[in-house]
This record gives C-alpha cells, structure tokens and sequence, in this order.
C-alpha cells in the first residue's frame, strides 16, 4: 500500500499489518501534496523548493533518483502519459508555454529523459482536468499520434518508432461521397484505436477544426485513412476490433446504434431502448474477447441515471475458422522495419460475421531488421540536428562521468545515442552507436550543495532537522565529507554512502546558524554554506509604549515577545492609519508623533511560520501633567489582574473625580497598573478644544491639579465596586529617598527622575524655608539596547501635597511580570509603562 499523509510524507506497509509501526518511508524528505503516481513499475513523486519544482522515480521499487529533464527545461507541470514497454512518457510544460507541452521519453529507469516531441496541444477535459492530445496506436508498439501547434495552427503528426520520427498525417484520396480531396494533409483530433484500425474524429484541411467534423478509419496502422461518416459520432470496438459499433454524438436524446462488420464500409441499424435516452457515456472493455456494452444516461433532464446493457453474441453466428483470416504487413510509408523487426499479423477478412477467441493473437510472424538511424535516438544531454547527428547540448560535458563511478571502477560513456526503448533490431549501427566502457578518472568535488529535507531555511528547536549534501560532480566514493552544524557540533563521513538518507540535528537554542559542508578527496575540495533559523514557538508579545506623550518629541517603543529569541524574529511597525509598516530586527523602535489626539501602535512578531501581533493606543498631547494614585486595601482582594477589569476601573475613577470636581472628562486619564498592591497613574491633559486651548497656557493645568489634589486629600474620590465594597482613592505618598540606578530599569512614568541623595537636604530646605512650590517629573523612558532616557512631560505638585513614598510602589518586576501573564491587547489604561531587570524565560530545550 502506498500512502501520501497529510504532512507530505510517502509511506509504504504490506494491506494485511498496515499499521503505525510497520509503515517505512522510502523518501525521506516531504512531497508536494497529491504529487503521488503509482504506474506499473514506476513511482513517482514531486518535491518543490525555492519555487521550483524536482522530480524523482523509483523503478521496481528500488531507492529513489532525481528525473533528469534537460537543463534548461524548468518545468511548470508534468504528467505521466504512459509507462508501456518499461519506458516513461512525460508531457511537461515549461516555462515559456501556457497551452502547450512538450513530450519527453525516458531510459528504462525513467531517470534520464530527451525530447520526442515540441508544442503538444493540450485542452480541458469536462472536469477540468489537462488532456494532452497524445494518442497511442493500441495493439502496435512505437505507433503515436500527437496535434502539435505550428504558427497557431494545430496539425496532427504520426510516429512510428516512439517519437524519433513525426510526420504530417497523410489525408484521405476521397471524401464519403467518393469525391476528390484536393489536400495534401489532415489534422485529426483522434477518438479511440485499435489494432491494425484506428478511427477518429477529424477535419481535413490546412489546419484542425472543431467545427467542421468527421470521423476517419484506418485500416493499416495510419499509413491510409478513409472516411466513414461526416457527423460527429462516437465509436467503439467489439471483439479485438472485429466489429465497430457507433453512436451519433448529439445534445439529443437517442435510441439507436449502428454495428459494421466490414471496417466501416456498410452499416446495420439496431434500437437498443424503447425510450429515447440522453446518452452520457459507454462502456466496452478494451483488448478481449468483449461482446457486451454497457450504455449510461437518463430520460430526461429530470430523471436518474438509467444503465442499458447491450449484449452483442446473438449478432456474431459462428466462432472464426482460417478461412475467415487474412494477413497484412506493418510499414512505415512503405518501410517494412518498424521498431527494429518485420511484422506480418492476421486479422478478420472484412465481413466475416464470426467471433474471435480468447486465445486469439494477431501476430504471426516477426523477425529483427538490421540496425539503421531510425533505430536510435539521441541520448540525455545531446540533441539532434539535421536527420540522424546527435551533438552535446552547451550545458552538457560528456567527458564527465557519473558521481558513482569511483577511481579503479569502469562505467559506459555514451556516444550520444541510444537505441529506443523496445526496438528490437540487431547488429548493423548498433556497435557504433553503444556505449564505450571506460575507466572511471579521478576528478574533484565540485558544485556542492547543502540543503534541508523540505528545503525550508527554518528549523524547530529541540526538532531534528535534516539534511541532504549534494555534489554535481566528483567520485561519492572517495570524497571525504565533513558537516558544520554552526552550534559547536560537527560530523565527519568517509563517503557519501551513510548520508544518502540525510543528516540529522537537533539544535537546543534559537538562533541563526551556519551549516557549513567540506567536501575533500585527493585531488581538490569544494565548499558549501547554508544559515538556518532555528525557532521555538512564541506565545503572544507584550508592546510596552507610554501612555501619555509630547507631540514632536521621539518616543521609545518596544516589543517583549514570550519566550524570548535573539535574532530570529522580525519585528512590523503601525503607526496610526499607515498601510506599509516599518520593519526592523530589533525588537525597539523611536517614533516621533506630529498630530495630536489618540495613536494606534500595532506590532507584529514573524517567528518562523508563526505570526503573533500586539496592539496598544497612545495619546499625544503638546503638554500634560500626572500624579500617581493608590487606592484602600480592600481592592486588592478584588482585583483579579487582567487588562479589562484595569480599564474598566479606570474608568470608574475618572467619572468618580468629574463628579466631586467638575473637571472635564477629556482632560482626565487614569491607567491602572498591573499587579499588586493596585495603583495608577493620573494625567491631567490639555483640553480638546482648540479656542480654549489658546484662551489657557500649561498653568491653566495647576489649578485642576490643585483641585483633583483637594478633593483626593479630603477622600471625596470614592466608588463602590460592589454591594458593601466601597473603594477610596488617594495620592500616592511619596518620601525623597535614591532613586534606583537607570541601567536596571524604572516602575512607572511617575518615578523621581532628578533627585539624588546629594541634593537631599537642599530640596527639604527649599520646601519648607521658602515654602516654594517643586516641579517633579515624569520620564517615559525605553532602557532598551542602551538608548538614552527621554523626558517627555512635567507635572506640579501643590505646596500642601503630602509627601511621597517611593516604598509604596509595587516592585518593577511584578508590574512587568504580571503584565506578561495578561496577554492581550489592551487600550491606554492597560498599558505598563515600566522596565525590568528580570530574565525573560528563554526557548527551552525539548
């Protein structure tokens, strides 16, 4: 049993112990989804990468090998046609075609393929599906029909020894009246064959038509055809093509048929149903002793499908005799040597009403022709030109052998022609043209190339990754290979043959590698690189941006992904309505914002095949002020820690603080930090309004200050956030103390950035000798990859403010680590604007 997963692996297991641990894998890489044929002996698989697509066959189940097309083929698409005769036949589109492909035959691996044949016309079959107008003679090795495009015309061509040779299909002497044809050539557009006789629906004249249709028979193998009707019809063959049975092929519904037994020459009309019936299809199996077809369609547009079966016994009377026979010989225009022997078969006399036996062979004698040109065609890497030269193609070196023939060992240097697949003649050119064993040379790696299994450049880490070395020239035997994984770990191989199946890894940290591979034997050594990204999976990224700050002055923004990676990620920037991000590999960015009101930033984080993205709004203002806020212990028994219940209570906050001071609701912001104990930040923003902005200057902002500070100060700010829970909000007090050390990282914009205990005693003096109001200020700072700290606002604090007291502050490394635990995208009020010195988790091992 064959088995494509969903993952793009091939499988194999015996039907009867078809299980997970009986299964193999005989490609070790992954496959492109529904690129698996099993046809005879062949297999046949496709692999895409850096968006082109490879080829491999493996013959009688042995390993794979890569299909060699010619160099420069680069192909789009590609169908098996046929696997008759233990050859390949493979239209395939390149990439200067669109409704055309060309014909390709193989050796007898199916390896190493040439061209038989350019510009096959293709078409869409009803369901949808690429037919390629090849037909094969059945019946008669070597016989092909094809409908080539030529300057935008389709003509059909004939070829009797596999594609070496075409010509044009030779056009009828009369048409069904009997007639002159006045034409030099036909174009058809073949139906069904059979030995001996072939019928087809075609036209005659300069080019094919698909309006002006008949059907055509040929009684000796398309050397002559006549016509036997000039309508549309389908035909089939009865016992090993002893009789034709034919139907009209129309949109209306039919009740009879039509049986000849003279090769279509006289007709006898017969019903095969009493109710005319829309016919979809027949079905006769082709090749044996057949007297019975199988009809398909419906009654009407409405009805189901109806079978009718025919059953044509009674019409033969008597089984076949010798005197019933006759014999013909097969020739090519007159030439009796087809595919490298004379053929003489015997078939039925024309209307002999008798039935031919199972045990029935049509050939009765055939002999070997002596070899001549016609026999051989150019072999992998050469091309024709004029009848019979076969040169190298300017991207071939026929001097170079194969990389598996090692240094003492002989191989076959091909002359540049092969005789065909299946032709049988003997002696005459058949020394010149075979190839020559000689001695294997030494020769040095060269065109080595280090790649992944799937050909992805990003690996999982605590995954194996695998890899393929593969070299273009050199002897596989003798070459010594070494494999840099870039993390400290190397692998060393005497030849090639241990890696055949690929080289495993399992890298236990992120980041960008360098896989390098040695190739070396006695005469030279070559080299390859490959830079793999290995990942691990992250789980969401926090934006850390702050919540309030200055038009025109830069602001730094930064992205925290979890786990934390180191230069496998990349980082998209939006800022407001902008539709083309800013991209970086570094995970913080400065901004500067020209337009006031409410920013959205959006950062999204690639990680391999993973895409996760955060989004947070700012508001931007030309001045601003902000107090920091704490609150009754009681909310911290309720506060659950998720960005929604912030936001709502901040919410809560700014309505309780217009209500007691009559402030307007668009000069107030509260943000709620994360963790616990709860506090925010208050800011006290310009107003919205542009003439009352001008009517007002930043001191317009100390007196909402001084009355938010009272109506705090007397706990006239309260909420009640459920029956018997009543919440009372105050500021934050605050003593002079050291600040901590810049380098480390700050806990909130409302930190006290330029104190020092030097000036201690200095601003105690200045507070209570000259009772003089002090600014403090806020500092929005991004201590991220050593940029500067930035002062982005300033906020006054009145004379009878209460003193602040730094050890009240939740810890930078809760805020930071509960922040992280929240995941989601949060607006202004869910936003931390604090550092942390604390080690984010790493990617760990698996």
């Amino acid at each position: 049993m064959h088995i494509e997963e969903i993952d793009a692996h091939y499988l194999t297991c015996r039907i009867q112990e078809c299980a997970e641990t009986t299964r193999s894998g005989p490609f070790a890489r992954s496959i492109d989804t529904s690129s698996l044929v099993v046809q005879d002996e062949y297999i046949f698989i496709q692999v895409t990468s850096g968006g082109r697509a490879s080829y491999y066959v493996s013959y009688r189940r042995e390993a794979f090998a890569q299909i060699k097309l010619p160099k420069y083929s680069l192909p789009k698409d590609m169908h098996i046609i046929s696997t008759d005769e233990n050859q390949v036949f493979a239209a395939v589109q390149e990439w200067n075609q669109n409704d055309t492909y060309n014909l390709y035959i193989s050796d007898t691996r199916g390896i190493y393929f040439t061209l038989a044949m350019e510009n096959i016309k293709s078409s869409r079959g009803l369901m949808g599906n690429i037919v390629i107008e090849l037909y094969e003679v059945a019946g008669i090795k070597g016989i092909f029909l094809a409908n080539k495009k030529v300057d935008d015309q389709v003509k059909t061509y004939i070829t009797y020894n596999k594609g070496r040779d075409w010509r044009l299909l030779q056009a009828p002497d009369v048409d069904l009246r009997g007639s002159p044809v006045h034409c030099l050539l036909s174009q058809s557009s073949l139906l069904c064959l059979a030995r001996g006789q072939s019928s087809s629906e075609s036209n005659i004249g300069p080019e094919l038509s698909y309006t002006d249709i008949g059907v055509f028979i040929s009684s000796d193998g398309g050397n002559t055809w006549r016509q036997i009707f000039d309508e549309e019809y389908n035909v089939w063959f009865l016992d090993w093509g002893g009789a034709l049975v034919a139907m009209k092929h129309t949109p209306l519904p039919v009740r009879h048929l039509w049986v000849s037994f003279d090769e279509g020459h006289s007709w006898d009309k017969y019903g095969f149903t009493s109710v005319p019936l829309f016919v979809d299809g027949a079905l006769v199996e082709a090749g044996v002793e057949t007297h019975i077809m199988t009809v398909f369609g419906h009654f009407s547009l409405r009805s189901e499908w109806q079978l009718v079966k025919v059953d044509y016994k009674s019409i033969f009377s008597r089984r076949c005799t010798r005197e019933d026979y006759q014999t013909w010989h097969l020739l090519n225009q007159g030439e009796p040597c087809v595919m490298g022997e004379r053929k003489i078969f015997k078939k039925r006399k024309p209307g002999a009403q008798c039935a031919l036996g199972r045990d029935y062979s049509g050939s009765v004698v055939s002999e070997p022709c002596v070899c001549a040109d016609w026999d051989f065609e150019c072999d992998y890497g050469y091309e024709r030109h004029g009848e019979s030269q076969c040169v190298p193609a300017f991207w071939y070196n026929p001097a170079s052998p194969s990389k598996d023939c090692s240094l003492g060992q002989s191989y076959f240097n091909s002359t540049g022609y092969r005789r065909i697949v299946s032709n049988n003649c003997t002696d005459g050119l058949r020394e010149k043209y075979t190839a020559k064993a000689q001695m294997c040379p030494g020769k040095a790696p060269r065109g080595l190339h280090v790649v992944t299994t799937d050909g992805r450049l990003v690996a999982e880490q605590g995954h194996n990754a695998t890899f393929i070395i593969l070299m273009e020239e050199g002897d596989l035997q003798r070459t010594n290979i070494q494999l840099d994984f870039g993390d400290g770990i190397a692998v060393s191989y005497a030849n090639f043959s241990p890696i055949e199946d690929g080289i495993k890894h399992v890298y236990k940290s992120a980041g960008i590698f360098q896989v390098t591979a040695y190739a070396e034997n006695n005469l030279g050594s070559d080299t390859a690189f490959l830079f793999l990204h290995v990942v691990c999976p992250v789980e969401h990224v926090h934006l850390r941006v702050p919540f309030v700050t200055i038009r025109n002055k830069e602001v730094n923004i930064s992205a925290v992904v979890w786990p934390s990676q180191m230069g496998t990620l990349t980082y998209f920037w939006w800022f407001g309505n902008s539709t083309k991000p800013l991209i970086t590999l570094d995970s913080s960015i400065s901004y500067i914002f020209l337009a006031e009101g409410t920013n959205t930033i959006t950062v999204q984080v690639a990680a391999g095949n993973a895409l996760i993205q955060d989004t947070k709004d700012i508001a931007v203002h030309e001045y601003f002020q902000s107090q920091l806020l704490s609150f009754s212990p009681n909310l911290d028994y309720h506060n659950p820690d998720i960005p929604e219940w912030r936001q709502d209570i901040g919410n809560v906050i700014e309505r309780a603080l217009v209500k007691v001071t009559s402030v307007p609701e668009d000069q107030i912001l509260v943000a709620v930090f994360p963790g616990l104990p709860t506090s925010a930040e208050l800011f006290i923003l310009p107003p919205k309004n542009l003439t009352e902005r001008r009517k007002g200057n930043e001191g317009d902002l100390e007196q909402i200050v001084e009355m938010l500070f009272n109506a705090l100060n007397q706990n006239l700010v309260q909420f009640e956030l459920k029956p018997g829970v009543q919440v009372i909000v105050y500021v934050t007090q605050l003593t002079l103390a050291p600040l901590v050390d810049s380098s480390a990282g700050h806990s909130s914009s409302a930190m006290l950035m330029l104190l020092s205990v030097v000036f201690v005693g200095l601003a105690v003096f200045l507070i209570y000798k000259f009772k003089r109001k002090i600014p403090w200020i806020n500092i929005y700072a991004q201590v991220q990859h050593d940029k500067e700290q930035e002062m982005i606002g300033s906020v006054s604090q009145s004379e009878n403010a209460p003193k602040i007291t730094l050890s009240d502050f939740t810890e930078p490394e809760e805020l930071l680590d509960k922040e992280l635990d929240s995941r989601v995208i949060g607006g202004i009020a869910t936003i931390a604007n604090s550092e942390s010195t604390k080690e984010i988790p790493n990617c760990t091992s698996v």
